[in-house]
């Protein structure tokens, strides 16, 4: 699992250094097996800076070449030559010093003292592809007057490295599968510690519903898909995600497809809550309907494969026939494409025992099937749900239509957790403190029935957002174990 640094410094306050993160990580039952720093640009624009442009003439060798001097901030002017057409005096432009290391892909150039046509040129007037903030060749970067001639183009251009953490989960630890539930036990290590550690997670309290009929779910086998959510949403405009969003899904090793697609993958490791998009137009008869497969059944999936189907693996279906295995994997027909203009936004909870059976009756390992068998939290499908859909509005142009319809015939129940004092501390070989161990419970977000001078009882925690109760979506069960890990360690 790779978690980012200032992800997670988007959901707790922290003043903690990578390295010191690194190491509250592991301490907590995190551990951190690689920890790596990445650069939003190859090479961290190391070496280029804002310079002045204080003349500008022509080459006495070239029809389209210029012979400028540059201050870069400190020391003589130095002079460039440049072939594009928009250089001129007085501007602020961007400029490769002797000896920087520009990228482009996988090869790699140095920035030398040179002569061109004859005249000495001591380094370059970039554009914007040449030091990849974008990928504009028609001339070169000029900047606002107010630009300072010295300042790193990485502060400037405000370039922030990052840190990737590479986490190694045990079966027990799902809830450190996502950036949320990582910073929620940050959040407790740090107000145990007194370091602060103050929680905040995006708000869906703008989700509404719209008018209109949405696409019906019918839910035959509900033992699989205990709580199952779809959201339609119309007049959605298929293109490239926005820059941020690309940031982040590059940042943990995600390659960017769509805003659609990309929106999916970020609530995927932001909340640990897996979902799925269909193509409305694809989704026949009108109808979303989740069953068991029939046996034989054969069934196409998204990277080309034709698979025969289980009677117990459970599907994605519409009217017709289907069109994902649930939990699993997408199919090939029903996909979000460039042509899609509306959708169905799916976010559920399935069992985890039927999805492990079927995910490895296919040999398909997936990022969603990673999580739910190992029993994602229910809790957190109607906030992902809506999560997604207001970012879809907000990047996509969508329009949600109808109800959210939702699959959720009976509540599952907390579940309740004896916890014997002597016994933990004998467990780990350090006597905390009865106070010690309540306070990191607290912390962690579990709610206390009750306690005694030798035990407690308490619930397992659930992520409810403000807009969850007021849709009558209520908490849920989830198999949390991490409260060991952090008794453990602090």
């Amino acid at each position: 699992m790779n978690i980012s640094y200032n992800w997670l410094k988007e959901y707790v306050n922290f003043d903690l250094t990578p390295e010191e993160v690194a190491a509250a990580l592991t301490s907590i039952g995190l551990e951190t097996g690689g920890v790596e720093e990445v650069q939003t640009i190859k090479g961290g624009l190391e070496g280029i800076v804002i310079g002045e442009v204080l003349t500008c003439e022509p080459h006495p060798n070239s029809d389209h070449m210029h012979v400028t001097t540059v201050n870069l901030g400190q020391g003589e002017p130095v002079q460039i030559v440049c072939g594009a057409a928009n250089v001129a005096a007085g501007q602020k432009v961007v400029v490769a010093t002797l000896g920087t290391k520009l990228y482009d892909g996988d090869d790699c150039f140095t920035i030398k003292k040179s002569k061109l046509r004859g005249v000495e040129s001591n380094g370059m007037i970039c554009a914007e592809d040449e030091i990849g903030i974008g990928t504009s060749h028609e001339g070169i970067i000029v900047l606002p007057e107010d630009a300072v001639p010295g300042t790193p183009a990485k502060d400037y251009l405000n370039l922030k490295t990052d840190t990737l953490y590479e986490i190694g989960l045990t079966p027990n630890r799902v809830d450190g599968a996502s950036h949320f539930g990582v910073a929620q036990d940050l959040a407790a290590y740090l107000q145990t510690n007194g370091l602060g550690g103050e929680l905040h997670f995006p708000s869906v309290d703008s989700f509404a519903e719209g008018d209109g009929e949405a696409v019906p779910v019918e839910v035959v086998s509900a033992d699989g898909a205990p709580r199952y959510m779809g959201i339609t949403i119309k007049d959605v405009k298929i293109a490239p995600s926005p820059e941020w969003l690309q940031k982040r899904l590059q940042t943990i090793g995600l390659r960017p497809i769509n805003n659609v697609v990309d929106i999916t993958n970020f609530i995927l490791h932001e909340t640990g809550q897996p979902l799925h998009a269909f193509d409305l137009d694809k989704i026949k008869g009108g109808k979303v309907v989740v069953r068991k497969a029939q046996e034989g059944e054969k069934f196409v999936t998204l990277d080309g494969v034709e698979r025969t189907l289980s009677s117990e693996d459970l599907m994605i279906c519409n009217a017709q026939e289907p069109m994902c295995i649930a939990g699993v994997f997408g199919g090939l027909e029903s996909g979000i494409t460039e042509g899609t203009t509306s959708m169905f936004l799916e976010s559920a909870y399935f069992n985890p025992v039927s999805v492990r059976k079927t995910s490895k009756r296919h040999t398909l390992k997936t990022d969603a099937s990673f999580r739910f068998e190992r029993g994602a939290n229910p809790s957190m499908v109607p906030y992902a749900g809506m999560r997604a859909a207001l970012l879809i509005q907000e990047l996509a142009g969508g329009t949600i239509v109808g109800k959210v319809q939702e699959f959720y015939p009976e509540k599952i129940a907390k579940k309740r957790i004896e916890l014997d004092y002597g016994r933990m501390e004998s467990l780990i070989g350090k006597a905390l403190g009865k106070e010690t161990i309540e306070g990191i419970l607290n912390n962690l977000g579990y709610e206390f029935v009750a306690l005694g001078d030798e035990q407690m009882l308490l619930v397992t925690r659930a992520f409810v957002g403000k807009r969850a109760n007021e849709l009558n979506i209520s908490a849920s069960n989830h198999r949390y174990s991490s409260s060991f890990g952090v008794v453990c360690s602090l």
